[in-house]
């Protein structure tokens, strides 16, 4: 049986602030098979980058792994030295950053910086470094490459900056490449090419790639399976189109509902998700969309659901799911996605202000 090349159980990592402990990623767990793609979707601040750095021992003060386990190739890299951990950064694992103007160096020359990844683990022979370069550019699809490798980082366009960075991940054969957001700030078009080239280096080199993005659009198109975050743990996990084609955690199907879609009627209006991600600080009780969410039960504001097996390989935490939700609530012609707006619960006898317009006389405490 093949073993995965990454296997992170109940990871946990807070930030000790002066205004109290947040807490960023809480017991998350995830494998990542040989050359899988794996993406992480979310809203901003829900973990996913958090996430990312805690697998590669780059979260700064006040920030701090506080419990799990990250298996990599058979060893715990939470247990390693700083100066281990950097022999396997970049080395082992690459990752590319959302922003490339601000990783590279701006007085290097871009030929340089991807020599200096090579020379720096001593993974790849010293006489092969100088042409490998101009090879890695020219699998990044850099147009002539031989020359542009002497270019500074702001002679590139912003999608030619990623695609050295990309280069720069590949540079040492990495078994697994951790993209955050590699297409913010890009255009449609470019977003596109660099998929395409990010799914072809998954083919041709065998890396297993993890995908953060916020974008289920770029799930879609690159990856096999997806974990969904918010409030910093996972809500729901299982192979991309089925999680598209039925989602079971109503995070997840909010967010699937809140994407515009070419096929759908162009009267309809978009249904956003109300309200804001918790405090991560303050944690609500009980379910962490709670707060949130039209298909609320009272279960849900006092305890919080374990991620449990919902379809043949797919997972979600929820004490509803959707297809109660579409069985009991008409979660199919839902038009209004208020918080508890479907089931009809709401906290400590709160109801909707519509409600209480058609009975004035009535008070809140009943």
């Amino acid at each position: 049986m093949t073993q995965p090349v990454l296997a992170v159980r109940d990871l946990s990592t807070h930030f000790f602030t002066d205004d109290g402990e947040v807490k960023a990623v809480r017991g998350v767990s995830f494998e990542v098979m040989p050359g899988e793609t794996v993406g992480i979707v979310g809203e901003s601040g829900c973990g996913k980058s958090v996430t990312a750095m805690s697998l590669l021992g780059l979260v700064q003060r006040p920030g701090k792994v506080v419990h799990g386990e990250i298996m990599f190739k058979g060893q715990d890299l939470l247990k390693l030295s700083n100066e281990e951990l950097r022999h396997i950064r970049g080395r082992d694992i690459a990752m590319i950053f959302q922003d490339p103007l601000s990783s590279l160096n701006p007085v290097l020359r871009i030929g340089f910086q991807i020599d200096e990844a090579m020379r720096a683990h001593d993974k790849i022979p010293k006489e092969d470094i100088s042409h490998r370069g101009i090879d890695l550019l020219k699998q990044v699809r850099v147009p002539d490459a031989a020359h542009r490798i002497k270019d500074f980082p702001h002679q590139f366009s912003g999608g030619m900056r990623q695609r050295a960075m990309i280069a720069m991940g590949l540079s040492n054969k990495p078994d697994l490449l951790i993209a955050d957001e590699p297409t913010t700030a890009l255009d449609v078009t470019v977003q596109a090419q660099i998929l395409e080239l990010l799914r072809d280096l998954n083919e041709q080199t065998g890396a297993a790639i993890i995908l953060i993005t916020h974008n289920l659009g770029i799930v879609a198109g690159l990856c096999k399976r997806v974990l969904v975050m918010y409030a910093g743990e996972i809500v729901e996990e299982g192979p991309v189109e089925q999680i598209f084609e039925s989602p079971q955690h109503p995070y997840t199907w909010s967010l699937l509902r809140s994407v515009p879609r070419i096929d759908s009627n162009r009267q309809d209006r978009l249904l956003s998700i109300e309200g804001l991600p918790p405090d991560l600080i303050d944690l609500p009780v009980g379910c962490k969309f709670n707060p949130r969410c039209p298909f609320r039960i009272e279960r849900c504001f006092s305890e919080p659901p374990v991620i449990e097996d919902v379809a043949h390989a797919q997972r979600a935490a929820c004490w509803v799911t959707m297809t109660r939700a579409y069985d009991e609530m008409g979660a199919a012609n839902i038009t209004d996605t208020s918080p508890g707006a479907a089931s009809g619960v709401h906290p400590q006898g709160r109801r909707p202000a519509a409600d209480l317009a058609v009975a004035p006389a009535e008070t809140l405490s009943d």
